[in-house]
């Protein structure tokens, strides 16, 4: 491959990790994903509530064609893997989005009193 740390960045993890590897990614990237969503549900604002359900299907979609054309399933179009593709202004809009999640997070009252309601019980341990 040309330029395997750039476009194919999940066959090069496939072919050093293994399924075990791959896997472990795409288990990342869903809980990432399932977060993303379940901050989009539980916040009261709207233009919240759209800009991170916005954030949560740039992401599925990143990945969804990064992954596809890394397989064959769709052409290449040169889309990065969210986190792992080598590109820095790509890394730092990912950044700047999941900043903006964590801000809506630390803004709505049920996430957030659920984060210290955890991190007491952990302490207490």
């Amino acid at each position: 491959m040309a330029e395997a740390h750039t476009d194919f960045i999940f066959s090069v993890i496939g072919e050093e990790l293994g399924l075990l590897g791959s896997l472990l990614v795409l288990g990342l990237y869903s809980a990432l994903i399932y977060a993303i969503v379940r901050v989009a549900l539980k916040t009261k604002d709207n233009f919240s509530r759209y800009a991170t359900a916005a954030i949560a299907c740039w992401f599925i979609a990143q990945v969804a064609i990064n992954i596809g054309s890394a397989t064959s399933l769709i052409p290449v179009i040169g889309v990065t893997l969210p986190f792992i593709s080598y590109g820095g202004s790509s890394l730092l809009a990912n950044l700047l989005a999941v900043g903006f999640v964590l801000g809506v997070a630390r803004r709505t009252p049920e996430i957030a009193y659920g984060i210290k309601a955890n991190q007491i019980r952990r302490s207490s341990i």
